[in-house]
């Protein structure tokens, strides 16, 4: 390989994109793409079909495998070769509309969160990547204010601490977060820590300090800084997550950056990445950046943490951003890629 090669090749990174595929024009499966390591450019270079409704994608540690939750009615979660990007094989879930996933820190188990039936699915991860039956569902409780999206409990995230000890699950229905240990490859909840009434929460992220965490709620546009300890969370400060008046906005996900010094918000609606300094066990809006696109529906670091992008639902575009990592001053990079219906971005770890 000459120099030339090899450097071009060192500065792109395979991407993969979470996306809808049974909605009016949508996406034929989880898209395949490049970026570049300095500017954050996108580009697609292809399809993994086969995959129904794949709205959010990780990959293993070793990154040979990839997950896809399946968002249907009957739900089911696919596991995937990263190399040759062919369908392992696939498992129902038992539970209805799984929108979020997560492996456990030893790799060996796998952790859906089943929305509309408000459960979390368990499932052990073979040698081979491929995916054994169930093992486990819990069933969430809990309703909330909003007659049409807290009629009932709607498992949203599912997450491990830092330290790998206790798994979050948001529930936007039951207006909690509910904590569980896993051991022997079994929940076995341990807290509840419940939010203002009517607030929907959804995504959680956690302070590098293990001490802190942030919760994103949908329903009514705020962040809410939380104390943490042993599987056991407390919520403090809440602020709002964009300008009062305008257009109904609703919080998707949340990050912290690797520094633990800022904070980021997708904001849906005002189509905007809310920025927060993060101030003690508080947090203090720096301001809003325009999205470049409309309701990003996910966020997300590449490995470095000096690039940021946004997958923008309803306007078939994902976005890139640099990261001055002094200031968290977001810029936009490169040009919006085009893509159907994107609601996920995964930045690969490992090329």
């Amino acid at each position: 390989m000459t120099g030339g090669t090899a450097e071009a090749a060192a500065a792109t990174r395979r991407v993969f994109f979470g996306a809808y595929t049974t909605w009016s024009g949508g996406a034929k499966g989880i898209g395949i793409g490049t970026y570049d390591t300095a500017t954050g450019q996108l580009r697609t270079t292809g399809t993994i079909t086969g995959v129904v409704n794949p709205s959010f994608v990780i990959e293993s540690r070793d990154g040979r495998f990839l997950y896809a939750v399946n968002e249907n009615t009957k739900g089911e979660v696919t596991a995937i070769d990263a190399a040759t990007l062919k369908v392992i094989n696939k498992q129902p879930t038992g539970g209805a509309d799984p929108c979020h996933l997560t492996l456990d820190p030893s790799g060996k188990h796998l952790i859906t969160a089943d929305y509309s039936s408000g459960s979390l699915s368990v499932f052990p991860v073979n040698a081979d990547g491929s995916l054994g039956a169930r093992t486990q569902k819990v069933q969430h409780k809990g309703t909330g204010p909003d007659p049409e999206r807290q009629e009932g409990p709607h498992a949203h995230h599912v997450v491990f601490d830092p330290a790998g000890k206790y798994a979050a699950a948001v529930d936007l229905g039951a207006d909690s977060v509910f904590f569980y240990s896993f051991t022997g490859g079994k929940l076995t909840q341990v807290s509840q820590a419940k939010v203002k009434p009517g607030a929907g929460p959804r995504h959680i992220a956690f302070h590098p300090n293990g001490r802190t965490a942030y919760v994103a709620n949908e329903l009514d546009s705020t962040i809410v800084s939380c104390a943490y300890a042993d599987g056991k969370l407390t919520p403090g400060q809440v602020l709002p997550t964009a300008p009062s008046g305008g257009v109904k906005n609703y919080p998707a996900e949340v990050l912290v950056s690797g520094d633990g010094k800022h904070v980021y918000l997708s904001n849906r609606g005002h189509d905007s990445i809310a920025h927060f300094a993060v101030d003690g066990t508080g947090l203090t809006l720096v301001g809003t950046t325009p999205v470049g696109g409309k309701y990003p529906r996910h966020i997300t670091f590449d490995p470095s943490g000096a690039l940021l992008f946004a997958a923008n639902q309803n306007s078939n575009n994902v976005t890139s951003f640099t990261v001055d990592k002094a200031t968290g001053k977001l810029t936009p990079s490169g040009t919006a890629l085009q893509t159907a219906i994107p609601v996920c971005v995964l930045p690969t770890r490992l090329g």
